[in-house]
């Protein structure tokens, strides 16, 4: 349990991590915030194949391919429902509030709660993880999470300052979306401790969360700014640095 809470801090502490480097590089170009992003895409485009679908599999047994395609299925469409029911800004940085030099509170909180959005299935699939017991592939996937969190917190910065927010309420809805991912990684663990029947299709609800995560929203916005080829290569490193954390871990 001690772990799953220093583990928690560490996902969520990422985002400040990452938050604290964006006041120091406040003036991030497009395509920096596109490879940054991309980066951050394959990282947890392997935690989730890597760390959720293939164990999801393995865990199912004589039925593990339909768990895994349910749960697969079911997480993207719970995340899908919250998109629809919760109001947000749908793109998680750019010209949304780059636009808006002058957006108020409620505007912002907005954009919160798409970064919130995003961070709650990361802060699950870190939490189901520790719920299977094996603990080197739960320190992998929680690993990445916090890896992309990192750029991720770094993006966000600038457009919130530029939007006028100030930097202390800046810094403190940065620690917001952070305790998101700690609220979610407990969610998970308790959620598959209670009965480990559930574990193969809660891995694959919480990897089908996470391409949805990528699918939706990162890919869309790293490639809508003329960085595609530069996007596509920081994903492929992304997603080869976590393959080489998975074979070193294994």
């Amino acid at each position: 349990m001690n772990l799953v809470l220093l583990t928690a801090l560490g996902v969520g502490g990422a985002t400040v991590i990452g938050a604290l480097i964006g006041f120091i590089f406040k003036k991030q170009s497009h395509r920096f915030s596109d490879i940054v992003l991309s980066f951050a895409a394959g990282v947890m485009l392997a935690a989730a194949v890597l760390g959720l679908v293939l164990p999801s599999l393995e865990y199912g047994g004589k039925y593990g391919i339909i768990v895994t395609i349910l749960g697969i299925f079911a997480g993207a469409l719970c995340l899908n429902l919250i998109d629809k029911l919760v109001p947000h800004l749908h793109k998680m940085i750019g010209p949304d509030l780059e636009s808006h030099k002058n957006a108020d509170f409620n505007k912002v909180m907005l954009f919160v709660m798409a970064i919130a959005i995003h961070n709650l299935p990361e802060g699950i699939a870190a939490g189901v993880g520790f719920g299977s017991g094996d603990t080197s592939q739960a320190l992998m996937i929680a690993g990445g999470i916090a890896l992309q969190n990192i750029p991720e917190g770094m993006v966000i910065i600038a457009p919130m300052l530029s939007a006028g927010v100030k930097p202390s309420k800046t810094f403190v809805l940065a620690m917001i979306t952070g305790l998101v991912e700690v609220i979610g990684t407990f969610i998970g663990y308790f959620a598959v401790s209670i009965s480990t029947a559930i574990l193969p299709f809660a891995l694959a609800f919480a990897g089908g969360t996470m391409l949805y995560v990528i699918s939706d929203e990162m890919i869309p916005e790293t490639h809508a700014h003329g960085s595609q080829r530069g996007a596509t290569y920081a994903l492929l490193v992304g997603f080869c640095v976590m393959l080489v954390s998975d074979v070193l871990l294994g």
